[in-house]
């Protein structure tokens, strides 16, 4: 459905992004997991055309037309959506104007049918619908910024680490409802997250992220059972002393 090949992304003189190169399954979840820094929310910035002038090198297909350098509303109205690290919802406007403003480039009244969708999804912003966005809780903003961007109907939705700053009750609500609507709507989702764990609940496909480039990729269970993996982001060590230490501290193989 998409398809990245071998992009370089710079910003002035810094190579953000270093020959990266994935395919989105349509109707799948699939996780991109590393580090604060590693380049991951420069992938979605870079297909979304939020970057000008980028990417510096390599091709971005849509089923199989090329979206590079093409102007983000263009890109939108292709059915791309965005959900922004830190949210970013409007906060003068009330939770249902902000709604409104992600069915900006519909008509008709399907988009009626869709905000019953949503508050059928996140109950608590239909409670809070005529209440302003930037007095709701961080949980609550988030969920408003997925429903946003779930109100264009899209084909495939971008989140940006979703979990940033919530409490880890919070943070299963919001995987269960990605699951959910991936499941029930068919929606197609790329998901940038640094909690490795959450993320491999949920996708059917990972990539692995470091310094600009990606380090290894297969399904759930083949990240899950990597050595590395394990250890340095799932924080599950392996390799002990008999006194339950470990030895010394080892280097990623992928280096």
């Amino acid at each position: 459905m998409l398809e990245v090949k071998n992009i370089e992304t710079l910003y002035g003189l810094v190579m953000a992004l270093r020959g990266v190169s994935l395919k989105l399954e349509e109707g799948k979840i699939t996780a991109i997991l590393g580090a604060n820094g590693a380049g991951k929310s420069t992938i979605i910035k870079t297909i979304m055309g939020m970057i000008e002038d980028q990417p510096d090198k390599g091709t971005i297909l849509l089923d199989d037309k090329t979206i590079a350098h093409k102007d983000t509303e263009w890109i939108v109205r292709q059915g791309l959506a965005y959900v922004p690290e830190g949210r970013q919802v409007f906060d003068e406007l009330t939770v249902q104007e902000n709604l409104m403003m992600g069915a900006y480039t519909r008509r008709g009244p399907t988009v009626r049918q869709d905000l019953t969708r949503v508050y059928g999804l996140f109950p608590r912003l239909s409670e809070r619908a005529r209440q302003l966005a930037g007095t709701l809780s961080g949980g609550e903003q988030q969920m408003l910024a997925m429903g946003r961007a779930l109100m264009m109907r899209p084909r495939i939705m971008f989140l940006d680490e979703p979990s940033l700053g919530l409490s880890p009750l919070l943070v299963r609500e919001i995987f269960a409802t990605i699951a959910r609507i991936n499941q029930e709507d068919g929606t197609t989702i790329l998901l940038v997250e640094q909690n490795a764990a959450m993320a491999l609940g949920v996708c059917h496909h990972g990539y692995v992220m470091e310094n600009g480039r990606f380090v290894l990729a297969g399904t759930p269970a083949e990240l899950l059972a990597d050595e590395d993996v394990r250890e340095f982001y799932l924080g599950i060590k392996s390799e002990v002393s008999v006194k339950g230490f470990q030895r010394y501290k080892r280097k990623k193989r992928w280096r």
